[in-house]
């Protein structure tokens, strides 16, 4: 049972770097309600104060550059465990951005004695590095370097976070609403395992447990599904009209982020880089988060309940809010409604000038 706030703050101080994200906004009150201490680091602190959270007295918001030794010598101060929360896919070059904001990170949290580092990242399939995505090849980069330069790592891997204003999500809705049918190419016949928000966070507090070894664990729900299915289980969801789907040979994964990121309102890079994706099969290899990270009898959310909660808009006030849902907070374009219009700019651009 968490601690009320005007008690006094007790226990090690625990760092969460991209705090202001979607995962980070959502992991820090989770933390609070477990009574711990939390420092939630912002490349702009003034972002802190859209988040329900900021004022709460065992929260200390800091501006960090990731790429600063010494501004991360100074969030890493005192902390027992950190959370690596971040992710560069909103940049181009976001391959080598996120090797040396890892190699950066991992350094400091040595100098300063850091016990553990807990780092949430894309779910790897079993292939030489090579094969993979872009996207897919930095998760594991970072990973590695966590793993090899940082004090004991636990790295959770996740082939998608289902929950209202995430990214993959809002995608999802976006194209849904947007495309009268569902043109898949059949190199998107992959499977993935998605998880809710709630589960990831779950299994994020989890390995906080000195218990818990330093390794990797695949996270996902308790469903497998095809991205076609998945849309089709958005559409159900969502109550859509249901689209007819069309399977489209040799259609070239470049194009098709391209007419993606024409659609929705992301970053033309983070839709090329999470389409690259798609051609792998993204399911958990075993399921040994479930008794090493989550409460005993926790049960993972279904599939189809968790897009049911994902999509529902509400407008009470965030700590009373269903984390599944989206918040304020989150990034514009998941609720823009002249996101659509940016999209076909861009995407327009994109295609005329190849």
């Amino acid at each position: 049972m968490g601690r009320t706030a005007d008690e006094p703050p007790v226990g090690p101080m625990i760092l969460v770097t991209g705090a202001g994200g979607y995962i980070g906004s959502r992991l820090v009150p989770r933390l609070l309600a477990d009574g711990h201490r939390v420092r939630a680091t912002f490349t702009n602190v003034s972002r802190a104060n859209s988040l329900w959270w900021h004022e709460d007295p065992r929260v200390e918001t800091v501006q960090m550059d990731v790429f600063d030794s010494a501004s991360v010598d100074a969030a890493v101060e005192g902390v027992a465990t950190a959370y690596y929360l971040i992710h560069g896919l909103a940049d181009r070059d976001f391959e080598r951005l996120d090797r040396l904001a890892a190699e950066t990170f991992a350094e400091a949290a040595t100098r300063a004695g850091v016990e553990r580092v807990i780092y949430l990242s894309g779910l790897v399939p079993m292939l030489p590095a090579s094969e993979l995505s872009p996207h897919l090849r930095s998760r594991l980069e970072v990973e590695q370097v966590l793993t090899t330069r940082a004090p004991s790592t636990v790295t959770l891997r996740a082939a998608m976070v289902i929950g209202g204003g995430s990214t993959s999500l809002e995608i999802m809705r976006q194209l849904s609403n947007r495309l009268p049918a569902q043109p898949l190419p059949t190199w998107m016949n992959s499977r993935l395992q998605p998880i809710s928000v709630v589960d990831a966070l779950e299994a994020l507090v989890g390995a906080l447990d000195p218990r818990v070894p330093s390794r990797w664990y695949d996270i996902g729900g308790p469903t497998a599904i095809g991205y076609g299915m998945l849309l089709w289980e958005f559409g159900r969801a969502a109550g859509l009209r249901r689209r007819p789907r069309v399977f489209v040979p040799f259609l070239p994964e470049p194009l098709v982020a391209d007419l993606a990121g024409a659609l929705v309102g992301a970053p033309g890079s983070t839709v090329e880089a999470l389409i690259d994706s798609l051609s792998h099969d993204m399911v958990c290899a075993d399921d040994d988060f479930v008794t090493d990270l989550l409460p005993p009898g926790w049960q993972l959310m279904p599939l189809r309940e968790s897009l049911q909660r994902a999509i529902v808009d509400s407008d009470s006030v965030c700590d009373q809010r269903d984390p599944m849902q989206r918040m304020p907070h989150d990034a514009a374009w998941t609720a823009s409604s002249d996101g659509m219009v940016r999209g076909l700019t861009r995407g327009l651009i994109r295609l005329t000038t190849r």
